[in-house]
């Protein structure tokens, strides 16, 4: 197959953006497509074999298209749109593109930054959460299961759908002992969490947290807590739900009361149970997902957003759990 050249026109004042720090993303996209990318005056020359040069045309219209909308390009950006194309050529008759998610903003941050939805996982996640009474959200670290949760959460609030928020998380050791650490007992708790109440401060900011916190609207507390309560008219966040055993989980979704919406988020990758224990996730998702009303999103390394390098690292940890699993496997059908 002969070699093509392309001229595709990129205003610019979106080349700084797409182009990436010292042409960082460009180099990202020859890297995995094969081509030679040029920058003229005439526009950006794309050269390589035809198919090869048209899906770098895509690739470069989806980020140009986000480009318009008023983002800032990432790398996940770039790494996400070579993944669409790949899936699209499979797929050509259910061909997808980044600005169908792109336009879902949930709200915005303290600082005036929009959360929204960055991969189409993340997508069907969303709007499970607006469709259904009870979400499971299961995926690696950077999936942002429960930033997203949190994020639908306070816009329910804000939008008086629900009159409480009630975020919390079992308090499972990961190393340490609670009963070493320094403090009472709510001191040796809120390290557990921490990723709750940052994602709270980053979209209501300090002082809204802590007015809602006072008038009881906000409740972050360790699953124990939970224990002989009926919660109505709340958002109920359950995350790190893991590291819940069975009896735990079957105590938290039993106290779901009238006009209540509730989110499970877990990574039954980082379990931190005793050995030998279930994990009253694990078992949940077996017994429940027949359930009307109960939705439950899978999401996977394709949807990590944080830096690039995550990505990598869950793939690399699930190559080597599903080798070590099928290994062991085999060793034990030859016993």
């Amino acid at each position: 197959m002969g070699i093509v050249e392309q001229v595709m026109n990129i205003p610019a004042e979106h080349e700084k953006n797409l182009f990436g720090q010292l042409d960082s993303y460009m180099k990202l996209i020859e890297r995995n497509l094969n081509v030679t990318l040029v920058l003229r005056e005439n526009g950006l020359k794309i050269i390589g074999e035809p198919d090869r040069v048209e899906e770098t045309q895509a690739v470069m219209k989806e980020l140009l298209d986000l480009s318009i909308r008023g983002n800032v390009i990432t790398e996940q950006n770039v790494n996400y749109a070579l993944a669409i194309i790949t899936e699209n050529r499979k797929h050509p008759d259910q061909a997808v593109h980044m600005t169908e998610f792109d336009k879902d903003v949930i709200c915005h941050t303290i600082q005036g930054r929009p959360i929204k939805p960055k991969t189409f996982g993340q997508k069907r996640y969303v709007d499970a959460i607006r469709n259904h009474m009870i979400v499971f959200g299961v995926g690696p670290a950077g999936t942002g299961k429960t930033y997203l949760a949190m994020a639908m959460a306070i816009k329910a609030f804000k939008n008086d759908e629900v009159s409480k928020i009630i975020l919390t998380r079992p308090a499972i050791e990961a190393g340490e002992k609670l009963g070493f650490l320094p403090g009472d007992l709510q001191s040796k708790v809120d390290p557990y969490l921490r990723p709750l109440y940052d994602a709270l401060y980053q979209i209501m900011g300090p002082d809204s947290y802590l007015k809602n916190v006072e008038k009881g609207c906000i409740e972050v507390a360790p699953l124990a807590y939970m224990r002989g309560r009926t919660l109505d008219n709340a958002y109920i966040i359950l995350d790190e739900a893991q590291n819940t055993t069975p009896a735990q989980m079957k105590m938290f979704l039993t106290r779901i009361g009238f006009g209540s919406k509730v989110i499970v988020t877990g990574d039954l990758s980082q379990k931190d149970l005793p050995d030998g224990t279930k994990s009253g996730l694990e078992q949940g998702l077996r017994i429940l997902n027949k359930i009307d009303d109960i939705a439950i999103c899978e999401l996977t390394s394709k949807d990590v957003v944080r830096h690039p390098l995550v990505q990598k690292i869950v793939d690399a940890y699930d190559k080597y759990e599903r080798s070590h699993n099928g290994n062991h496997n085999r060793e034990r059908n030859k016993g």
